[in-house]
């Protein structure tokens, strides 16, 4: 990013690298405060909305450009004289200032217009004048928005003649800041228009991230194509562009998005480890994922392809409203891991698995398969809640995507992908979101389908490799009550003809509606390449059988109206006494 200021899509990028404010008159005069003045008066005016006409009459100004020089020039004076005094050096501000009111209401909803905006800050590894430099990163953040407070205050109180009585510290300057890097790494002719695209080296947070994306639901499928899709991309400009470097299972993974999805590249952060400096300079990505990229075609691309050539699974996302939503980088990331995982002989695992040691000191390692809203995340975080009561030590290894590798003539091992958790709130506790407020990242909280994502385990736990004990599929559309919580199958046909069918009931997190189902519960990959993992699916099986897991299924009842939140629990009950009996 060159520019010291960009404003795209309600997303804000300041780039502290060009250019550092840190004085009042700075912020006042900096090209960052035009455009966002300019942006509030154009949606004001499109609105005609009062406080837009009462800036028109006071200011006396004949089209927005005059009105937005008037006010610049006002909060200069502001920030040192009081509005009493502006009125006697001034008699021009005297009409407006003396509407003390309504001059108030136009200040608050100002910075209400910014402070709803979604705001990024940029820091940049190499030196240029009136720029920051890493070392103070952290602390330019906090006297950035300690500074926008002060003005913002600064002015009011200069309007109102008095300092107020209640003072309410709010993050006023960026939602979430970035060290960018510009790594080399060895790039196959086929991927060069990704050169230039900085690599994210830190992340800070002010949380909670609150964000709003336009879409709440994913549909379909993502599509296998054989011919490399960046052929048709209509170009990348890397001022627009960041990669993020993740560490997906045991894979590394360049995972590049357009700024305007920023909000989802910054998530990714609470979900996966992202890779050291040193872990990915000058080294080739097991997997690319390019998010949000605009091509000639109508209608949006959400596919994959296996560059066997270059040894990289890519992954492509055209640019469109339609995929604004973190299932979409979520799950097509994952996806590109499975196929992997596939190719090399592992059987992914859609669903959950958790290391439990209960106060009686039995222990066992319980993996839950099941699609999206089967109960999965519900039923660990049941888990959770009971924990004082019936856990002395509980781990998480996956919470949506593993794997899961022979091991010889013992157990198979279980494996984690991700770090994080992309939960629906709509199904837990209605305390456990304030309760982890203060590390999450929320997206559309007041909507259906609202999710958050935590951190849930560190990237050492999920590579542990774990001897699974239970292998459990996750049944939410059958009663409970009427079949009992848990059930082993001790015919293995009809095992695997329970987890291939993969059926649940749709609980709102895509587009589907009913009963449906998906090739052993996992939309992201298995089904793409059903031939190779029905071939997993008999070898991991007979394993199962023959090392002594225990495969059944546990019915959460969380596709059952009135059950969404004891449903789950009660499974979590049961599931502990099957443990003590093992």
């Amino acid at each position: 990013m060159q520019k010291e200021f960009s404003l795209s899509n309600e997303k804000v990028m300041i780039n502290f690298t060009a250019k550092y404010c840190d004085t009042a008159e700075a912020v006042l005069n900096s090209e960052g405060f035009r455009r966002i003045l300019d942006a509030y008066l154009d949606k004001i005016q499109r609105k005609y909305s009062g406080v837009y006409r009462f800036l028109s009459e006071k200011l006396k100004a004949g089209d927005k450009e005059a009105v937005a020089k008037s006010i610049a020039s006002l909060f200069k004076m502001l920030i040192i004289f009081k509005a009493d005094e502006i009125a006697v050096l001034n008699p021009e501000y005297s009409s407006i200032l003396s509407s003390k009111d309504n001059f108030i209401d136009f200040i608050e909803d100002l910075y209400n217009f910014w402070r709803r905006l979604e705001r990024y800050t940029i820091v940049q590894n190499r030196r240029i004048s009136e720029g920051l430099e890493k070392v103070s990163f952290i602390e330019a953040n906090t006297n950035f928005s300690n500074l926008v407070l002060n003005l913002y205050r600064k002015i009011e109180e200069n309007v109102l003649g008095y300092p107020p009585n209640v003072y309410r510290q709010l993050p006023a300057g960026g939602n979430a800041g970035l060290i960018l890097n510009n790594i080399q790494w060895p790039c196959p002719e086929e991927y060069e228009l990704l050169k230039g695209i900085p690599f994210i080296e830190s992340i800070l947070l002010d949380l909670p991230f609150i964000s709003y994306p336009k879409k709440n639901t994913r549909g379909g499928v993502f599509s296998e194509v054989f011919e490399n899709p960046l052929k048709g991309c209509s170009g990348i400009n890397p001022d627009h562009w960041f990669c993020y470097p993740a560490k997906v299972g045991s894979l590394l993974s360049y995972i590049y998005f357009h700024r305007d999805f920023m909000a989802h590249g910054i998530a990714l952060c609470n979900l996966f480890e992202m890779a050291k400096k040193e872990e990915y300079l000058n080294k080739k990505p097991d997997i690319i994922y390019v998010f949000g990229c605009r091509d000639n075609s109508k209608e949006v691309k959400t596919v994959f392809y296996d560059d066997a050539t270059n040894d990289i699974m890519l992954g492509y996302v055209s640019y469109s409203d339609a995929i604004d939503y973190f299932g979409y980088m979520k799950k097509m990331t994952l996806t590109l891991h499975n196929l992997i995982m596939i190719k090399q002989g592992h059987l992914p695992i859609h669903g959950a698995m958790v290391n439990v040691k209960l106060k009686s000191g039995k222990s066992a390692n319980v993996v839950l398969v099941g699609d999206s809203g089967a109960g999965k995340s519900e039923t660990l975080e049941a888990f959770r809640s009971l924990s004082e009561e019936y856990i002395s030590d509980m781990t998480i290894v996956f919470d949506d995507m593993g794997v899961v590798k022979l091991n010889g003539d013992g157990k198979p091992l279980a494996y984690g992908t991700e770090i994080g958790a992309f939960v629906r709130l709509d199904d837990l506790d209605p305390g456990y979101a304030f309760r982890e407020i203060d590390r999450s990242i929320f997206m559309n909280p007041d909507k259906i389908n609202a999710r958050l994502v935590i951190p849930v385990s560190t990237y050492k736990d999920i590579l542990r490799g774990y001897p699974v004990d239970m292998f459990l599929y996750a049944n939410n559309y059958e009663d409970p009550e009427e079949l009992g919580e848990l059930e082993y199958f001790t015919d293995i046909n009809e095992a695997i003809k329970v987890f291939k069918d993969g059926a649940r009931m749709a609980k709102g997190t895509t587009t589907e509606k009913g009963i449906v189902k998906s090739y052993f519960a996992n939309p992201f990959g298995p089904l793409q390449k059903q031939e190779e993992t029905d071939v997993l699916l008999s070898r991991y099986f007979n394993k199962f059988y023959s090392t002594g897991v225990k495969v059944g299924q546990i019915r959460t009842g969380l596709g059952i109206s009135g059950k969404e939140k004891d449903g789950p629990k009660n499974a979590a009950i049961k599931l502990f006494k099957a443990i003590n009996q093992l």
